[in-house]
């Protein structure tokens, strides 16, 4: 399976545009990460495309993404991929294992967080957004509560990334695909400070 292939999948089954961005910035870290690592880009682009393609036809945590696998198998989408897919939420009981699967964990609630601080902001951009801003709505728990900060740290972690450093570079790869997600606000040039 290709990108193009992936995103057609992305269309067939997801009609929300929300969650078709956050799959879009959680590829865009993805991506990120890939390049820095030396990793496969593509690999691990789809795979950040397509770890919540379930998620309407599956909303619970019973049925994502384990009743999406047939459906990942059926288009041809390869068992690494699948691997990762499977194992980013943790009741399924999936270890993660490979570098693909622990970057997925890391990049998936971490997009949503910095999302949602960037929709609070004046701007409603992340081309401004800092790690500090992350930093103050990190300490309110009740903002993005859904935003689990202990899993947060712990995919962190368990990727080898420092969370702060994380948080950086999640913001820089969504913000080369901010007006692609709506996110690029009343800016239209990013700017440095992170």
């Amino acid at each position: 399976m290709n990108r193009n292939e992936a995103l057609n999948l992305v269309q067939q089954y997801v009609k929300n545009i929300n969650l078709i961005n956050h799959m879009l910035a959680v590829e865009a870290a993805m991506a990120f990460y890939a390049e820095a690592l030396k990793q496969n880009e593509e690999i691990w682009r789809i795979t950040g495309l397509l770890h919540d393609f379930d998620w309407e036809i599956h909303p619970t945590a019973e049925g994502h993404p384990l009743e999406g696998e047939s459906i990942l198998r059926k288009s041809l989408v390869s068992e690494e991929i699948i691997h990762a897919i499977m194992s980013h939420s943790s009741h399924t009981g999936i270890v993660r294992i490979t570098l693909l699967d622990k970057a997925l964990y890391a990049c998936d609630e971490i997009t949503g967080l910095i999302t949602a601080v960037a929709l609070v902001r004046p701007s409603k951009s992340l081309y401004d957004l800092t790690v500090n801003s992350v930093k103050k709505k990190w300490k309110d728990r009740a903002f993005a509560a859904g935003a689990d900060r202990e899993e947060i740290e712990l995919a962190a972690r368990d990727f080898g990334v420092d969370l702060w450093e994380h948080v950086k570079n999640v913001i820089t790869a969504m913000q080369k695909i901010a007006p692609l997600i709506n996110l690029a606000g009343n800016i239209n040039t990013p700017t440095s400070g992170n």
